[in-house]
């Protein structure tokens, strides 16, 4: 099978979309298929795989205007291709691509479209005002957020176009089904499946504690951030915008150091908003308590879920979240909030689940997870198994071929 993804996002470009995209062409070349990548132009080194090739096309660097420049490139790359090499099916990664009806007709005269949903902009939009309303700095400062919180409307009527126009629609939760059907106006009758993304459960490992090198990096790690094998550590993964909740993190976790002295928070990623945050540590004196990491490989990142207590995921938009499920394939339990699609993932086997916007109850929640060292290790084994049974890659790559020849023969 000759299957073209239409990803906005690619290594060497960073994010969930990006990411799940490359382990899911990674599965189905290892199973024999030929994978085709249709993505942005970047800078940097696209890694190479065997059985997948990338094709990179222009896009106008404008907020949200771009998921329309690349759809439109990406079509007449599509259909270039296909007059080439024949493709069997198209798997399109929305919402960061924007098709009208029309040209979703003309994608279908290649090949039958799967369209996977990662979230929709209308609840982009949820997320960023739930941001501002519980006090997130810079929430409108971000242009990319200002375009969502105008233009949400004016997006969704692609995703319209994809729920319609599509043979089958995969949303990556239920909580975005439910998104769909209940404001995007979702056909009576349409082929939707929920398939919940996967990790990699090679690269997420829990720490081999009988191993004298992984345990000599265990410590020296911890102590770059001034803990102790006994100590407690925190970490935080994920982009610094508003939505992903970091600031009230900030203030949850000064009510933690209150309680627990000995305890340190790591957030790792990439954004704008890293002074602002460190000043907020700084205005809550807990400065020497808290380390900001730019964004990170996979490699190191994998290596920093081993090395934690306990993953902190306050965002208050996902349309899945793949960090917790990083977290629990590498044995460490997580606390999230009780919104959305996290509890689908999470629950109180595998870590603890807090009100949205409640920093008391973030505070808490952390709080009663750090407090037993051994009810953590049994919590990570747990959710190390959900994710084995539940959220693997080669579990991912069954449940799409399962799509793709449902797309391509019929129901």
């Amino acid at each position: 099978m000759h299957c073209c993804m239409l990803a906005a996002e690619y290594p060497p470009r960073t994010g969930g979309i990006g990411s799940t995209v490359f382990h899911l062409s990674a599965s189905l070349a290892n199973r024999g298929h030929r994978v085709t990548v249709i993505t942005r132009s970047s800078r940097g080194k696209t890694p190479r795989m065997e059985g997948v090739r990338v094709l990179k096309v222009p896009w106008i660097r404008i907020p949200l205007e771009f998921t329309r420049s690349y759809g439109r490139w990406a079509l007449r790359a599509l259909e270039k291709l296909h007059a080439d090499d024949p493709v069997d099916v198209i798997h399109a990664h929305c919402p960061m691509i924007s098709w009208t009806d029309k040209q979703f007709e003309r994608a279908s005269k290649v090949a039958p479209v799967v369209s996977s949903m990662h979230g929709t902009w209308l609840g982009e939009r949820d997320g960023l005002l739930l941001a501002a309303e519980h006090g997130e700095p810079a929430v409108w400062a971000n242009p990319n957020d200002m375009a969502i919180r105008y233009m949400a409307g004016r997006y969704a009527r692609y995703e319209g176009s994809a729920i319609r126009k599509s043979a089958v629609v995969v949303p990556n939760s239920e909580a975005t089904r439910a998104d769909l059907e209940q404001r995007y106006s979702a056909p009576a009758e349409w082929d939707c499946e929920v398939i919940h993304w996967g990790v990699d459960t090679d690269m997420f490992v829990p720490l081999h504690r009988d191993s004298e090198d992984a345990m000599h990096r265990f410590h020296e790690l911890r102590g770059r951030y001034g803990a102790t094998a006994d100590s407690n550590l925190i970490l935080a993964v994920g982009r610094l915008a508003a939505r992903k909740g970091h600031g009230m993190l900030l203030r949850a976790f000064a009510k933690v150091v209150s309680e627990a002295s000995d305890s340190h928070l790591v957030i790792v990623g990439r954004g704008n908003l890293r002074s602002k945050l460190a000043r907020i540590a700084a205005g809550l004196r807990i400065s020497d308590h808290v380390s900001f990491e730019p964004g990170l490989g996979f490699e190191e990142i994998a290596e920093m879920y081993r090395v934690a207590d306990l993953v902190a995921y306050p965002s208050t938009y996902e349309g899945q979240g793949l960090v917790p499920l990083e977290a629990m394939a590498s044995g460490i339990p997580v606390v999230t909030v009780d919104h959305g699609p996290l509890p689908e993932m999470v629950d109180s086997s595998v870590g603890a689940l807090f009100e949205l916007g409640d920093v008391d109850s973030m505070a808490e929640a952390i709080l009663s997870e750090i407090s037993s060292k051994d009810v953590l290790l049994s919590k990570g084994a747990t959710g190390r198994k959900r994710v084995l049974d539940r959220f693997s890659l080669e579990g991912n790559a069954d449940a799409f071929l399962s799509v793709y020849e449902r797309a391509i023969n019929g129901p």
